[in-house]
């Protein structure tokens, strides 16, 4: 099943276990179970610190769960995790040895404060390209916590469940028969959404919350921000990296092949060597954090969500932009139970469905022309009179016999029986008449938004949120700077990014310079 190439690298990358840990599967006549097997013991045969055995349960379907000195440590999975989940499978089994990339102190401490027993089910679908993301933070909590248990199901293989739970879109994390979160992954929203639901153990391990004072504080991890840390600390400056996640945007992009020097690369490689890069500077990296609030001073202090907080004498903010939101009621709501952002991830969740796509731009009619080739039907919602779209891909689009266009809709809100989506409601510009059309889903695809909204109230910004930046990245607050896609810098590109985040790094040096 595993070819030469990914059993040679397994061996490499197992050469870090120095415990054992188990993979135990149950026992199943399902058609699949073989393969399962297979799998599995190819994976044994990499290291001697893996061992594969079965539980001698029986089971419907294919299924397996990890041992970690002979105990259960919380993490399983219903189906075979192939496909975009077996990188999921590996980091489990070198988390579960305390290998690999974990949360910092602080965030281990805040999810170990977390009330159990927690028990939660991420469905997953093995072409969704964010769901790997929600499964893997999911099993280094398990492993973190103690009284944790997690589980991947594959939904090919629970397809009645879905259909009882009202799950339209992956991944959706389930607690009981309820939904706890969905959609794309951000860590500080799912454990903040998790201490909401379970609650928090009172502890005298109380966390501290400053995190330090720096010469430079880089507010985001990207392209930018991983070059403007790098510049920092290779003049020598006390550095730190706040960041959501380390690599931005980047993580979802696929093919790039326009980042001058390298002919092809992939978002996740790129991310993984930016990582290794800023690993080899002594670089404070403070991962899944967000600013709330920055106190302008000579010496500036950055809040951060969950009353942490730490000072710089420089600010660069690299924080770039995410998808844009309608804004609608009805939008919040049904997030993974009909709107969705990633026709890739959740399109297959839609055939023989009508569906409509929101936004007339590339990124909107290449969509619904993905779409048109699995749902029953596309209805593509466009604010202008005209799709602003290359006119290549709107001929396309206009070719394909199941998909409508809209023109000159405001979308105005989006309907559900409680369960799901099941019309949107929107506003003909030209006649105002309000207008309703059932539906199954809604993908919206209106593009980016600058992520300024922590710092429009002090640095100047566009009326689009862009900060507003000189030729040398200051912004109008002095001691701020600001890089790439977040400031009114033409051309959003890795490549400027990049060159923008050693900018912004060289102008504060060399102001900190002449002020001294």
């Amino acid at each position: 099943m595993l070819d030469n190439n990914i059993i040679e690298q397994l061996k490499a990358v197992f050469t870090k276990l120095t415990n054992t840990v188990e993979l135990v599967y149950d026992l199943s006549d399902h058609e699949d179970q073989n393969q399962l097997v297979e799998m599995l013991g190819e994976i044994g045969s990499t290291s001697q610190y893996i061992e594969v055995k079965s539980s001698k349960n029986p089971s419907d379907i294919p299924q397996f769960y990890l041992e970690y000195k002979g105990m259960k440590n919380g993490i399983s999975f219903k189906g075979i995790p192939s496909g975009h989940e077996f990188t999921s499978l590996i980091l489990a089994i070198l988390n579960s040895d305390g290998q690999g990339k974990l949360p910092d102190e602080k965030i281990i401490k805040r999810i170990k404060k977390l009330k159990g027993p927690i028990e939660l089910r991420t469905f997953i679908s093995l072409s969704c390209e964010n769901c790997p993301d929600v499964v893997q933070t999911l099993n280094q909590m398990a492993i973190i916590h103690g009284n944790f248990t997690h589980q991947m199901v594959d939904g090919a293989y629970a397809q009645e469940e879905i259909k009882v739970l009202g799950i339209q879109g992956v991944p959706s994390v389930v607690h009981n028969s309820k939904l706890v979160y969905s959609g794309k992954l951000n860590l500080i929203d799912l454990l903040a959404s998790l201490e909401k639901t379970f609650g928090i153990e009172e502890s005298n391990d109380l966390i501290d919350p400053n995190l330090g004072q720096f010469d430079v504080v880089v507010i985001g991890g990207g392209p930018a921000g991983s070059s403007a840390a790098i510049y920092s600390a290779r003049k020598g400056l006390k550095t730190a990296i706040l960041a959501e996640k380390i690599g931005g945007q980047v993580q979802d992009t696929k093919g790039i092949e326009n980042l001058i020097g390298v002919k092809y690369t992939e978002g996740p490689k790129l991310v993984a060597q930016l990582n290794e890069h800023i690993a080899e500077y002594p670089i404070t990296v403070f991962e899944h954090r967000r600013v709330s609030k920055i106190i302008e001073d000579s010496i500036k202090r950055i809040e951060l969500e969950g009353g942490e907080y730490l000072t710089g004498k420089v600010i660069i903010v690299t924080t770039g932009a995410k998808w844009r939101e309608l804004g609608i009621p009805g939008e919040k709501e049904y997030i993974g139970r009909g709107v969705a952002f990633c026709p890739h991830c959740d399109g297959p969740y839609y055939k023989g469905k009508k569906i409509a796509v929101v936004g007339g731009g590339n990124s909107g009619v290449e969509a619904a022309i993905d779409l048109a080739g699995i749902v029953k039907e596309v209805v593509l919602f466009e604010f202008m009179d005209q799709l602003k779209a290359d006119k290549v891909l709107v001929d396309k689009l206009k070719s394909l016999p199941n998909v409508s266009i809209q023109t000159s809709a405001r979308t105005s809100q989006i309907i559900g029986d409680g369960q799901k989506v099941v019309s949107l409601e929107y506003e003909n510009r030209n006649t105002k008449e309000i207008m309703k059309i059932d539906l199954d889903g809604i993908f919206v695809q209106i593009g980016l938004l600058p992520n300024s909204g922590f710092i429009k109230d002090l640095v100047e910004t566009t009326r689009f949120g862009e900060i507003v930046i000189d030729n040398k990245n200051r912004t109008s607050v002095k001691g701020i700077y600001a890089a790439g896609d977040v400031t009114t810098v033409p051309y959003k590109q890795i490549v400027i990014a990049m060159g923008e985040g050693a900018k912004a790094a060289l102008a504060a040096f060399e102001d900190q310079m002449l002020s001294t």
